[in-house]
């Protein structure tokens, strides 16, 4: 009678008789627990290391992210292309998980907006009671940034090209476009990290270099992550995960590098052409 009672406690849900639910009941995962537990390390050895202790419990934190992210992606992938895990309505949860997650990020975005506008659109007597403050050399817009919109909106389309091809079932073409994409970000990548090695505003700090080197700083790091997050996706399709009606794994990847197509054409002219353009009295 107790082995019949915990066979139907742990018997999957229907929607009628014999009939599985769609929703997908997660397996017991050690990747919470440990996600946690590598977030704090992180945090802790980042703190140590700013107030001048050595970066070993730093890279061990970051070690261990990296750990429990390979970790809990691989198990996810398992779930969508071994165990088909993955139905309609699951499909659906994470989609609205993945638009809840870009929005949070344009709201770090908006903060480091407001701070930037703030100070642009109302000058303080720290900044000369001009914007862009007194004693900065401002970025030219149509110099390195505006050759790095162009490599931005260039592999907007070769991400969308590469979504055609997955939804064409040409696997082949789509591995070349996000091949494509992937040295696009690359290249992005490379020559922020050229600018940022060559800009020289008269000042290290103050409010004009915090919120530029905060924002593109910011919008460089998730060009990084995209990157990365496309080049997995290259290898899927190399590894034939991705079909004509699944492949949400590479939805996630483009939306995301969408958004950051998006938030660099705000920066590019907000920041390089009429923040460094305008002066206001």
């Amino acid at each position: 009678m107790a082995a019949e009672t915990h066979a139907t406690a742990h018997a999957p849900a229907t929607d009628g008789p014999g009939v599985p639910h769609p929703y997908h009941l997660v397996n017991p995962s050690p990747w919470p627990i440990l996600g946690a537990f590598a977030g704090g390390l992180l945090a802790t050895g980042l703190v140590m290391f700013m107030h001048g202790s050595g970066p070993v419990l730093m890279a061990l934190g970051f070690a261990a992210i990296i750990g429990v992210m390979f970790g809990w992606w691989r198990d996810v992938l398992k779930e969508s292309v071994k165990e088909k895990a993955h139905s309609a309505v699951v499909k659906i949860g994470l989609r609205y998980g993945m638009a809840l997650f870009i929005a949070s990020e344009v709201m770090f975005f908006a903060a480091f907006f407001w701070a930037y506008f703030d100070a642009a659109l109302f000058p303080k007597a720290a900044t000369g009671g001009v914007w862009p403050p007194v004693g900065i050399e401002t970025v030219p817009p149509f110099g390195l940034p505006f050759m790095l919109t162009l490599i931005l909106l260039l592999s907007g389309t070769t991400v969308t090209a590469a979504h055609h091809a997955i939804l064409e079932g040409d696997n082949k073409q789509a591995g070349l476009q996000l091949a494509l994409t992937v040295g696009l970000g690359v290249l992005f990548t490379g020559f922020q990290i050229y600018e940022y090695t060559h800009v020289h505003f008269g000042f290290t700090d103050g409010i004009y270099a915090s919120t530029f080197f905060m924002a593109t700083g910011f919008h460089g790091f998730h060009v990084f992550i995209g990157t990365v997050f496309l080049a997995v996706c290259w290898y899927r399709v190399s590894r034939g995960h991705f079909t004509p009606k699944n492949h949400f794994g590479f939805e996630a990847a483009a939306w995301y590098w969408h958004f950051v197509d998006v938030v660099w054409l705000f920066l590019f002219i907000a920041i390089y052409w009429w923040g460094a353009g305008t002066v206001t009295h």
